[in-house]
């Protein structure tokens, strides 16, 4: 079994982290890069990821996530919240910071950005959100593997209220919608989860071939 593999298998989401232990900052670094470089629709990563310390906003975070210990517990919380409404000047930036980072002239470019704005601008506001909303899984799951690869737990939250948790952390006034939660940090000596054999369907049962 590849490495990769094992540490697929190693992992699940962690019910009881072990509040004395904390990721170091190298490692939250690599784990915020793996984020960064996820992939995200034409690249535009419409998306934000709000790293809470705190401990008093994760005390009313807490309850916005009914309860759930990992919010508190956890070495690290993130919140990937999805930008709102999205249009012409988030294109606008993204074809711009091509232009710098490719050395390329904007002009030539210009194309590239009418064909986003191609897309997006004929979606409903409801529609551009859910599209937003979608990006975030993808970086999530860069997050799970890096994670994985450093013998970081991770529980991935969908278990939460969106419009508390965007109140909470003022995010409906950056135009950002709270999407998913992700506690990090590492397992609880207690944490009986662990333990439990990994169930997933079987090859057969997962895959089509056609």
């Amino acid at each position: 079994m590849s490495t990769f593999l094992e540490h697929q298998n190693w992992r699940y989401a962690t019910k009881k982290f072990d509040a004395t232990k904390k990721i170091s900052t190298e490692d939250l670094n690599i784990l915020k890069e793996a984020i960064r470089l996820s992939t995200s629709s034409f690249g535009l990563q419409p998306y934000k990821v709000i790293i809470v310390e705190n401990l008093e906003l994760r005390a009313k975070l807490q309850q916005a996530s009914w309860g759930q210990s990992q919010v508190i517990d956890a070495s690290h919380l993130f919140v990937f919240a999805n930008q709102i409404n999205i249009g012409d000047a988030e294109v606008d930036a993204y074809v711009k910071n091509t232009s710098i980072v490719r050395e390329l002239p904007i002009d030539a470019l210009a194309g590239f950005g009418d064909y986003m704005k191609g897309y997006i601008k004929p979606l409903t506001e409801d529609a551009k959100n859910i599209w937003t909303s979608k990006q975030t899984y993808l970086a999530m799951g860069n997050l799970l593997n890096a994670a994985a690869e450093l013998k970081i737990d991770v529980t991935p939250m969908e278990g939460f209220v969106p419009a508390q948790v965007n109140e909470i952390l003022g995010l409906d006034k950056l135009g950002l919608n709270a999407s998913l939660i992700a506690t990090l940090g590492y397992r609880h000596a207690e944490d009986a989860s662990q333990h439990y054999k990994k169930v997933r369907k079987s090859n057969e049962e997962l895959f089509i071939t056609l």
